[in-house]
């Protein structure tokens, strides 16, 4: 395993983090203890989670995965051997049965409270806004769309107030933020420059694979100017990535299978490009999978590549991926598939 440091912290993070998204909903407790083990055992010690999972929300699963993360930590009593992070629940119609106070104080309060009892730990060494509560494009909004009647007001400042009270009582470690965007993210580090005592934001953890690249567009250069790492998630594109749905297939028990509503990376110019990624690979003697993951393994502004697997075999080449090395011919490869196709999963 490789590894690095949450931004601005001495917080020791691998390469690789643990996905846990399908907990709850397409695998069991005992599967999911199955993979943290495995995972830990190969040198990943950093846990991504929150309080919405399991994907798809619904409410008689609500934080289903934070009560197995928390089961397993209680009976393995090694809470100090993990890297943990949870996130607090946007604004949205799909969680009006969590809360409809977005990222207030009191908000905060409850969903910190809740993360930590159901986790059974005392601190969080992440704690991120899982999506802006204000309206921008994200979750597969590919342009800002501006809202003449938006009703928003501006609580960037209330927010890392509140945060910082959370750090100074040990309750956590680090701030990020999600699903954002350069104008957030620029807010927060300028509030941050304004009065240092508040905390920064040291993570952003957006999409971002060899179908979904905007990243690059913008909040990459904040990345590295501003020390914010990606922590990057659907770097498989809901699996499409990983080569089972080419040809028209549609595996059992597969995502996009099981709802075809998600469907943002196995649809249009995604297909004819996965196509091509595909045939890349191939040609260099590698699996679509590892390819893709170490494409997103070696950009420099990831901190750390969040991976999701519903299998023991899935999650094995996952984090193997971290010993892949691209050649400079199938990076160009890469870069003429993406000319051809670019973005086409947003």
């Amino acid at each position: 395993m490789k590894y690095t440091h949450l931004p601005a912290s001495d917080i020791k993070v691998s390469k690789i983090c643990l996905g846990t998204m399908t907990w709850g909903k397409q695998n069991t407790q005992e599967e999911a203890f199955e993979q943290m083990n495995f995972a830990l055992d190969n040198g990943v010690n950093f846990f991504d989670t929150a309080e919405l999972y399991p994907v798809p929300a619904a409410a008689e699963r609500y934080a289903h995965t934070e009560i197995i993360i928390g089961n397993w930590l209680a009976q393995n009593k090694n809470r100090d051997q993990v890297v943990l992070a949870s996130k607090i629940a946007g604004k949205a119609a799909f969680t009006a049965f969590i809360r409809e106070n977005g990222f207030s104080k009191e908000a905060l309060n409850t969903a910190l409270e809740g993360s930590l009892k159901r986790l059974k730990t005392d601190y969080l060494d992440l704690y991120q806004l899982h999506w802006p509560e204000r309206n921008t494009n994200f979750f597969g909004q590919r342009g800002y769309q501006h809202k003449e009647d938006e009703v928003w007001e501006d609580n960037f400042q209330e927010i890392l107030e509140t945060l910082k009270g959370f750090v100074k009582e040990g309750k956590i470690r680090q701030i990020g933020i999600s699903n954002e965007n350069p104008w957030g993210a620029m807010r927060y580090m300028e509030l941050h420059r304004n009065d240092p005592s508040l905390p920064r934001m040291v993570t952003c953890q957006n999409p971002y694979n060899l179908l979904n690249r905007l990243y690059e567009t913008g909040m990459a250069e904040v990345s590295m100017r501003e020390n914010i790492g990606l922590l990057a998630y659907s770097p498989l594109g809901f699996g499409v990535l990983s080569g089972k749905y080419l040809g028209g297939k549609q595996p059992a028990n597969a995502r996009v299978t099981l709802f075809p509503n998600y469907n943002r990376y196995s649809v249009g110019q995604n297909v004819p490009a996965t196509e091509a990624y595909a045939a890349i690979a191939e040609a260099h003697g590698l699996s679509l999978t590892e390819m893709a993951l170490a494409f997103v393994n070696t950009r420099l502004f990831v901190t750390s590549n969040i991976i999701g697997a519903t299998s023991m075999a899935q999650l094995e080449e996952n984090i193997k991926s971290i010993d892949t090395d691209l050649s400079e011919e199938v990076l160009k490869a890469i870069e003429g598939v993406h000319a051809t196709y670019p973005n086409p999963g947003p």
